[in-house]
């Protein structure tokens, strides 16, 4: 220090009240900020103490490492309890950071001097909140707390809000900033203690009306900070500042007794805590949770404690630099007028200077034309902003988030606050690397990332994510620290356990196939055979169908990641044959809802099996359907038997059913299945007893047809009559609804159905027209589901063929199959086999699928191509 800078702290020592120099200030306030350095420059305390934690005192010297770069935090946890945590966030325009940063530099002490975090914490579980905000303080105003008694609590008040609606003010971020913020010396000299003056006779006032405010935990606190201010006392005199919360100042000032002070301290609860410093970022900081949080514009307030001056300009450059990377027109004219519109409005609202408010209105005219879409992205990049912390290698951590941090850099794999999309590749080693990572953190309930839908695939070696790093997932790791100390190990752990408490197959399914896209050979044994233990008790159908696709998917991966899953192959076949034998008769019965949901399933199951064809082994023996139903097999009123394959359906009212599928399946009249004896055959035969039972609802009646048809199992004159039956004038109106639902409901390429078969359309019309008055109502909303899901396009089509009515002589009309008489205009004669020849072998090209020649030499094509490709092998399309 030089001789003037001595000579004139002495004076200012000599000019200075008596005690120590307390600075009240708001939290994350930049002007605040501003005038505790002003402040400290001017005072050349021998001390500096910091409202905070104190066992985080040995945690400050890393605030002077250059790799520690704000927003950051002070992340407290509970040894034995990790979940039980709290944050003390620190921004760069924060006076609490600014306080320690001007102490490190200068060579001051600086300790933190509020309840410690053992205290704190313990005193949140007890009260029973959340990790987010346990123990560490709410921004209310200049300072404050979140109610620490629950909801029977007083609702706390907010200081800054009183004193803004005093001032005449309805908005007191507009009051704060006319005061403080905007506040300039307009060339005058002003001494740097007015400020903390002037707010600390406000918060006296204050609270001499509102007493703690609402704030009961504050008592403690502030005793505790009393007592550690005595301790500086004796060890650096009064030559002492104070930064802590406005609201606190009175209280500290206050003149109690050393006793009194320990009385209120007795008895607190206590747990051991650890505690380090964690990256923090604005986004976090705009939540209304946690210490010092629910600023609504940190982005802004960062600006104004960065810019040196002509902080408007400065900041509708930011403005117009952003819009010009979004590719939207903005020039240096957009700008100059943004200004200008920005200071008339402050000067038309009495302002000193152009607020937020201010600049947020001349930027929506000017540069957004009065549109909010653009307005919401300034909102999102520049008034919050996008910044994360960073924190030096040196700060202490968790075993297991140094080796997340250690695997993140060998990957590169940058945390960032921006919610990004990330693309692997499968086949490539850092990718794969990437994907397991990803996913063991998942096994963790570590949720950096999502598994999101990524372009267009039929491969099955893309994945995509949807990444953002949020700083609670520090104490997720923490948490997931007590599985183990590295990823790998602390994945397979917690996999272990949850499968061995895991009591829904469901669950047990979905954790192999974590396992498996985890990578996580140790537990996956452990997981399997809790898998074949639950699947061995379970005997509920639904919960089997819930199970099974899980499953599936984790073969198709399995081929992916050559993984050995010949043990889930066996009991992912189990459950599907289990699955067709229980799932007829549980089919019958259902109310409106179990109809819905178990055509879900329906759906699910089809698509399982098509996965699993080709990986699971089939069944050599003849399946026995033993299921006991009621009533009459419906399998006869359709005047073919479902499942007539080589025994006769013995489905009476209490009688069982034994269908042998040993050789032909003949379904409806569809021929033989090219499928004989092998799992895709016997669920082509569950999907045939389902779509032919009278007694099963009428949505998987109509579902069932519908995948039979699509899987060409079913020809179109059988679908055709299938609906005849179901539309019939016996049916009640609200039955053939639902089939109707069931067969072309949803998105799905039900509309292009009606709209290629002019036949089925007329059946749907005729009923449609035929349903007296009365009836057409209650059917109606059930119509209009089905119908609306289709694209625009598809009921604009079906609305002109309806208008249109059936052509003369065409397939509505004669009945007969496509090609017979005069063609519906737009539509050719019949399907063209030699065309459709031609362009087989491109598309099987595309899809990836094999030209085997045929017998001739040839590439198999036509309905020789179609039937020796009936089964394709799992992830034969890439």
């Amino acid at each position: 220090m030089t001789r003037a800078e001595t000579t004139r702290a002495e004076t200012t020592r000599a000019e200075r009240p008596a005690g120590p120099l307390l600075l009240g200030v708001r939290h994350h306030g930049p002007g605040s900020a501003r005038a505790v350095r002003a402040a400290l420059d001017a005072a050349r305390p021998q001390a500096v103490l910091v409202e905070g934690p104190p066992e985080a005192d040995a945690l400050l010297p890393l605030a002077a490492d250059e790799r520690m770069r704000p927003p950051v935090a002070l992340l407290a946890h509970a040894v034995d309890d990790p979940g039980q945590a709290a944050f003390w966030p620190l921004a760069a325009f924060s006076p609490e950071w600014i306080a320690i940063r001007w102490a490190l530099e200068h060579g001051v002490p600086v300790r933190f001097i509020d309840l410690p975090a053992a205290n704190s914490l313990a005193m949140t579980q007890g009260n029973g909140e959340g990790h987010e905000d346990g123990g560490a303080e709410e921004d209310e105003g200049a300072d404050g707390e979140e109610g620490a008694e629950g909801p029977a609590a007083r609702a706390p008040i907010d200081p800054i809000g009183v004193l803004a609606r005093t001032a005449g003010y309805d908005d007191p971020e507009r009051w704060w900033e006319d005061v403080v913020e905007h506040r300039t010396r307009d060339g005058e000299a002003v001494d740097p203690r007015a400020p903390f003056a002037a707010l600390a006779e406000a918060m006296t006032a204050l609270r001499e009306v509102y007493g703690d405010g609402g704030h009961p935990r504050d008592a403690v606190r502030e005793a505790h900070m009393r007592i550690q201010l005595r301790k500086a006392g004796k060890e650096f005199g009064d030559d002492i500042a104070v930064v802590c919360g406005a609201w606190h100042v009175p209280a500290l000032g206050a003149r109690t007794t050393l006793t009194a002070d320990r009385a209120l301290l007795k008895g607190l609860p206590k747990v051991k805590a650890e505690l380090t410093w964690v990256p923090w970022s604005h986004r976090r900081l705009a939540r209304h949770s946690g210490y010092g949080s629910g600023i609504d514009s940190p982005g802004w307030y960062g600006h104004l404690f960065d810019a040196p001056d002509r902080p408007i300009e400065r900041w509708m450059t930011k403005v117009a630099g952003l819009m010009r990377d979004e590719d939207r027109f903005v020039s240096s004219a957009h700008v100059i007028e943004a200004v200008r519109l920005a200071e008339t409005l402050a000067a038309m609202r009495g302002r000193p200077l152009a607020g937020l408010g201010e600049t947020t209105d001349a930027i929506r005219a000017v540069m957004c034309e009065g549109s909010d879409v653009p307005l919401a992205l300034v909102q999102d990049r520049l008034i919050v902003g996008e910044a994360l912390g960073e924190v030096p290698d040196t700060a202490p951590a968790v075993p297991l988030q140094r080796d997340l941090t250690r695997q993140q850099r060998t990957l590169r794999l940058r945390p960032e606050a921006q919610e990004r999309e990330l693309e692997l590749d499968l086949r490539k080693d850092n990718d794969a690397a990437r994907s397991r990572l990803l996913h063991r953190l998942r096994v963790l309930a570590v949720g950096w990332g999502e598994p999101a839908a990524g372009r267009a695939s039929t491969g099955t070696f893309r994945e995509s994510w949807r990444l953002r790093w949020e700083p609670e997932l520090y104490v997720q790791v923490a948490e997931a620290g007590t599985w183990g100390t590295t990823v790998l190990s602390a994945a397979t752990a917690k996999a272990g356990a949850q499968a061995a408490s895991a009591t829904v197959l469901a669950e047990v399914t979905a954790l192999a196939e974590q396992c498996l896209l985890a990578e996580l050979p140790d537990a996956l044994p452990v997981v399997m055979r809790a898998l074949a233990d639950r699947a061995a008790l379970d005997s509920d159908v639904g919960r089997l169908a819930d199970a099974l696709p899980a499953l599936a998917r984790t073969l198709r991966y399995g081929d992916v990641r050559s993984t050995d899953t010949a043990a889930l192959a066996g009991v992912a076949a189990g459950l599907a044959e289990r699955i067709c034998v229980g799932l007829p008769p549980a089919c019958t019965g259902l109310d409106a809802d179990g109809a819905a949901e178990l055509r879900g399933r329906v759906d699910a199951v089809h698509t399982a099996i098509g996965l699993l064809t080709g990986a699971a082994p089939a069944n050599p023996g003849p399946a026995t359907d033993t299921s006991t139903e009621t009533g009459t097999d419906a399998d006869t009123d359709t005047g073919t038997d479902a499942d007539t394959d080589t025994s006769t359906n013995a489905d009476t009212d209490t009688g069982t059913n034994a269908n042998a599928d040993t050789d032909t399946d003949t379904g409806t009249g569809t021929g033989t299945n090219a499928d004989t004896g092998g799992l895709r055959g016997r669920w082509t035969a569950v999907l045939h007893k389902l779509a032919a039972r009278d007694t099963v609802a009428g949505v998987i009646r109509g579902r069932a047809t519908r995948l039979l048809l699509d899987e060409g199992r079913l020809a179109e004159d059988d679908a055709a009559r299938l609906m005849g039956l179901a539309l019939s004038p016996g049916t009640p109106p609200a039955d053939a609804a639902e089939w109707i639902e069931g067969f072309v409901g949803g998105a799905a390429g039900g509309g292009m159905l009606l709209v290629h078969d002019e036949r089925l359309l007329g059946l749907v019309d005729a009923w449609l027209t035929g349903m007296p008055a009365d009836r057409f109502a209650d059917v109606l909303p059930l119509l209009r589901r089905t119908f609306s899901a289709y694209e625009a396009g598809v009921r604009r089509t079906l609305g002109e063929l309806v208008r249109r009515g059936p052509s003369a002589g065409g397939p509505a009309a004669t009945g007969t199959g496509a090609g017979a008489g005069a063609p519906a205009p737009g539509f050719g004669q019949g399907l063209d086999e030699a065309r459709a020849d031609a362009v087989e072998p491109v598309l099987r090209l595309l899809l990836g699928l094999h030209n085997d020649p045929g017998p001739d030499g040839d590439a198999r094509s036509g309905q020789a191509g179609r039937a020796a490709n009936v089964e394709e092998p799992l992830g034969a399309t890439g």
